[in-house]
């Protein structure tokens, strides 16, 4: 059976309970419609992926057999699963299948990661029925609802909870810092916006629940800046979102010091733009990033103009298993052009170029979305970070015990090849993690 839908299906049972319940036994008008979203997604990635071969793939055999099970699915959540698995079949990734999702927002109140080969708890939030349940930073995460939390597993993982199926609940298989291995299960919450009437309401959901969501996760992607003195400057970079103007300002501030250290962890990646002006702004010279390979063409991707008032001192780039897409391609070319230290952990490995796509299907309309890789992205050293990530100058891991006591020895080492003094204790204070407004 195929690994993809095996792992799927662990977390896919939700979806019948918030999306369309009226479809949990599928009717036929939810078997039409669920093939028609089939064909949208078969049709957009034939149309638009970067390699019309499809890697070799036989597109069309492999449509009618999704077509094939989602006639035999017994309900909506099962055959949405069908058309995540088609699209996973490319093994690239950033083409995935993005499904009608519910008016909700889940907060599971506990993160984890990888660090190094194995999966941690990273964060608890307080009051959370995560940490009612015994949950701590430091603890080893070893299953999720029967998946082994590996580095092979967790995109996958991470998709499924995040995009296809948002849980209420998750069942982890949990090694204690002291080593008790014991499972439990940790409850989500489950935000639903007001169900409204008003005549400047046409959709029945109130506005404000999306603004004030949107507000917040503006504002916990904002750029976040420590000055160490003259010695040094820290710029924590959640994503790539920064205008020629925010570089420029933030460049204007760099030059006051001797070392930029560019905290790039936990970054997904971002807007091509803002990382040709960011790559521009510590370089005096157009660089290469990589070539662009296209589904007719090949282009060469490169900084903007360079800043004719670019900082130009020690560069220091901080990465970890979370970095993706447009972080490592920051962190990869400063290795290849030799302009700076990566130190950290090794990088995801999920670099491709994509663009959304969004349908409706119906009426009323059923709207879901599909992203897809517009163009691979090849280094100047002639390879790919697909799959294989970025490792490290000097490989940083924090341990279980500094996970728990919130110490962050990489950027305590950054601080150190600064000419700086800061503990790992110190380090930890400086980016406290924010958690999503409640």
């Amino acid at each position: 059976m195929n690994i993809s839908r095996v792992l799927f299906r662990s977390f896919i049972l939700v979806v019948d309970l918030l999306i369309a319940p009226a479809w949990s036994q599928l009717s036929a008008l939810g078997h039409e419609r669920a093939e028609a979203i089939l064909e949208g997604v078969a049709s957009d990635i034939r149309r638009e992926y970067y390699d019309p071969k499809l890697h070799g793939l036989d597109w069309d055999a492999k449509v009618a057999d999704a077509k094939a099970r989602i006639a035999k699915a017994s309900s909506w959540g099962a055959a949405m699963l069908e058309i995540a698995v088609l699209t996973d079949d490319l093994n690239d990734s950033h083409t995935i299948f993005v499904p009608a999702l519910p008016p909700s927002r889940t907060d599971y109140g506990w993160k984890f990661q990888i660090v190094g080969d194995r999966c941690y708890v990273t964060h608890v939030r307080p009051k959370s029925d995560a940490e009612a349940k015994g949950l701590k930073p430091g603890d080893q995460v070893l299953t999720l609802d029967e998946v082994k939390a590996s580095r092979a597993n967790l995109p996958k993982i991470n998709y499924s909870i995040e995009v296809l199926s948002p849980q209420a609940n998750l069942h982890v298989g949990l090694k204690e810092r002291s080593g008790s291995t014991h499972p439990v299960d940790v409850a989500a919450s489950v935000k639903q916006p007001k169900v409204v009437r008003e005549l400047d309401h046409p959709y029945g959901i109130d506005e404000q629940f999306y603004r004030l969501g949107w507000e917040d996760a503006v504002h916990r992607r904002r750029p976040r800046v420590a000055e160490l003195g003259a010695e040094a400057m820290i710029l924590k970079l959640p994503v790539f979102s920064l205008s020629e103007s925010d570089v420029d300002k933030i460049t204007s501030k760099a030059r006051k010091h001797s070392t930029l250290i560019l905290d790039l962890r936990d970054n997904p990646g971002g807007a091509v733009e803002s990382l040709r002006h960011l790559l521009a702004s510590v370089f005096d010279r157009e660089v290469k990033i990589a070539d662009q390979v296209m589904r007719l063409k090949t282009v060469p991707l490169a900084t903007k103009i360079s800043h004719r008032n670019s900082f130009s001192g020690k560069l220091i780039v901080l990465v970890d298993s979370s970095s993706s897409s447009a972080a490592e391609l920051f962190a990869r070319t400063v290795q290849i052009e030799k302009r700076g230290m990566v130190l950290g952990d090794r990088t995801s490995g999920l670099v491709m170029e994509a663009k959304y796509h969004s349908h409706g299907v119906g009426l009323p309309p059923v709207y879901y979305g599909t992203m897809i890789t517009e163009a691979d992205l090849v280094m100047t050293d002639g390879k790919s970070l697909e799959h294989t990530g970025v490792t490290p100058d000097e490989t940083i891991l924090p341990a279980p015990a500094d996970l728990a006591d919130g110490l962050d020895p990489a950027l305590a080492r950054a601080a150190e090849l600064a000419g700086v003094k800061l503990t790992s204790e110190d380090a930890g204070k400086l980016f406290p993690y924010e958690w999503p407004a409640d």
